[in-house]
């Protein structure tokens, strides 16, 4: 990767009225287009979690993107810095139907940010459409909110960005879940 040398103030700095998006990317190309869009002053957000390789002669931990093919970044919705990201190097599009990118809510990043930050066991899981919404209460993961999944007998949160239609789980067994009130979810609708 080359360095860069970002000029301050840059153009392209997320403004209050920023939001998240993703990214559809080639490849194993997510690290690459993250340094670029770093380089042009985008805020950007590629989860990444560690995975042990095994070779015939030894065995590695690297860390991979959580969401193969995707990465996520922070702007506002003008044609200039749309532009300048299609125009990064292994960016294919913005994520969204009609070749039109769709917001990402800030909960969403926000609770995978959370889950990063805890150093605790998760795993890249299945995306679920369907399921109970829960929240955890208390703990370090306190006020993260997804759906409660059972596996192997572990109750596990499944956390959704489903705009990419990816997610991933971890395990909550010790915490205090409540469910999430279906009014929240009414009036989040209504808006």
């Amino acid at each position: 990767m080359s360095s860069c040398q970002v000029i301050s103030p840059h153009p392209y700095i997320a403004a209050e009225n920023a939001s998240w998006y993703a990214l559809h990317v080639r490849s194993r190309h997510e690290k690459r287009v993250v340094a670029e869009l770093d380089c042009k002053g985008i805020r950007t957000f590629l989860p990444l979690y560690r995975e042990i390789r095994q070779w015939s002669d030894r065995r590695i931990k690297i860390e991979v993107p959580l969401f193969s093919c995707y990465a996520f970044v922070n702007m506002n919705g003008s044609i200039q810095t749309r532009a300048e990201v299609l125009r990064t190097a292994g960016v294919l599009n913005f994520v969204g139907g009609n070749h039109r990118a769709v917001s990402i809510p800030d909960e969403q990043i926000e609770s995978i940010q959370t889950l990063l930050a805890t150093k605790i066991a998760f795993a890249p899981h299945p995306f679920l459409a369907v399921g109970q919404r829960v929240r955890i209460r208390g703990g370090a993961l306190d006020g993260i909110e997804g759906v409660l999944t059972r596996f192997n007998g572990n109750s596990r949160l499944v956390i959704s960005v489903e705009t990419i239609q990816r997610s991933l789980s971890v395990t909550v067994d010790g915490y205090d879940v409540e469910p999430i009130t279906i009014k929240k979810h009414a009036s989040m609708l209504a808006n």
